[in-house]
């Protein structure tokens, strides 16, 4: 029986375990990728230590239109068949506190051992060549790179987003979708930092610290985390911006007021940080205003508190007004700022948006329009929340679809 030929476009995270399953099912399987190397993207993953999963997976910790294909993927493959897949290629992983990394902290040793397995499993791998056109004729594929033409019996399109397109994402996926009819939902960059609308964000720069980041549509609550922000002199970044970068992405993109609100210190509620500081000012009525903070906030943040109140610094504590100490106590617990845009896809992790999960067969990947393609990873719809939950869905959508390309007409 003829081997069915499954070509590959992009080589990155998704394509590679695509490859590998593909292969594994006895398939000849073919990578055409357009940077001069397969996975330059998981290198930067994890702070180059590549969080690979994590312990706890489930659909809340991804983001999209229609998550009911989260389920379904991940109970196909999930955390556990992540780390028996990394494992028997020979990387051993450890914990640290539910995120998952290799026991080296390489993002080298994963890719490492990918390439190892391609090379072992006699994948073709053509590298520098940009796939423009896939047509499909009498169930036969032909994909065109550059002034060559490929023949397959299933593509899949792996090709990622466009986020970090220095790295391999280009958005050239979207526009092969096209060509078969699959609609693109809006994309935007998401776990991306924040631009911030306001002269006094130099004057903060460099900060980190503890506190709870909001984002407001229209003045209305979408999302919110906690952890540590950084500031810098543009507007805000870190964690828990990232974590909630999508949501204020997508209201831009419609025009929409986004703000940023801030609770520079959220372990108490607001009842309890007022209790907390009325006893501070019963305490160090005598201290000024400029020093009032100390042992609490960065002394820039407590400068810019003031500023913002119109306090001046040498004031003492028992001298402000009332009016000065409620106007102070919410810029603590709630510092408005007002978001003017992203930083662009160069600088995000990935992408929010793409093409719509219901052209998608939940179970192999493989696009509900047209037979044979199947579509992977951050070209689709949904995106995951940081803690290795956007790799998860690269190796498991990866996986799938390499598997039942493979197979054809038995899957």
């Amino acid at each position: 029986m003829k081997k069915r030929h499954v070509i590959i476009v992009g080589g990155g995270a998704s394509g590679m375990v695509a490859a590998i399953s593909a292969a594994r099912e006895g398939a000849k399987v073919t990578i055409i990728e357009h940077q001069n190397k397969l996975g330059k993207k998981i290198l930067s993953t994890g702070n180059g230590k590549c969080n690979l999963t994590n312990e706890y997976m489930a659909a809340e910790c991804f983001r999209g239109e229609d998550l009911s294909i989260v389920d379904t993927v991940l109970k196909k493959f999930g955390y556990k068949e992540t780390v028996s897949f990394f494992e028997s290629l020979g990387v051993l992983t450890k914990s640290r506190q539910g995120y998952i990394y290799p026991v080296s902290e390489q993002a080298s040793a994963v890719l490492d051992v990918l390439v190892m397995e391609l090379e072992k499993l006699s994948v073709d791998v053509i590298l520098n060549e940009h796939v423009t056109f896939v047509s499909q004729k009498k169930e036969q594929f032909t994909v065109v790179a550059g002034n060559k033409k490929y023949c397959a019996d299933a593509v899949i399109l792996a090709t990622g987003g466009k986020a970090a397109a220095v790295l391999g994402s280009d958005g050239s996926g979207y526009a092969l979708a096209k060509q078969f009819g699959h609609t693109i939902s809006p994309v935007v960059p998401a776990l991306v930092q924040l631009r911030g609308k306001g002269s006094y964000f130099k004057q903060v720069a460099g900060v980190r610290t503890n506190a709870k980041v909001s984002v407001l549509v229209d003045r209305d609550c979408q999302a919110a985390d906690t952890g540590e922000l950084q500031l810098t002199n543009y507007g805000i970044s870190g964690i828990p911006v990232f974590q909630i970068s999508r949501f204020a992405a997508k209201a831009l993109k419609e025009k929409k007021l986004v703000e940023a609100e801030i609770d520079f210190f959220p372990e108490a509620d607001d009842n309890e940080f007022c209790i907390l500081m009325e006893e501070r000012k019963r305490q160090h009525a005598d201290r000024t205003a400029e020093d009032f903070f100390v042992g609490i906030f960065n002394r820039k943040l407590s400068e810019l508190f003031l500023k913002q109140a119109y306090i001046p610094l040498h004031i003492k504590a028992s001298e402000i007004r009332s009016d000065k100490w409620e106007k102070l106590f919410s810029l603590c617990k709630h510092f408005q700022v007002e978001i003017e845009e992203t930083n662009p896809f160069e600088q995000a992790q990935v992408c929010a948006g793409g093409i719509r999960t219901d052209m998608i067969n939940p179970a192999t990947m493989e696009s509900v329009l047209v037979k044979d393609l199947y579509i992977t990873g951050e070209l689709m719809d949904i995106d995951g929340i940081c803690g290795g939950y956007n790799l998860q869905w690269a190796w498991a959508t990866g996986f799938l679809a390499g598997k039942h390309a493979a197979k054809g007409m038995e899957r």
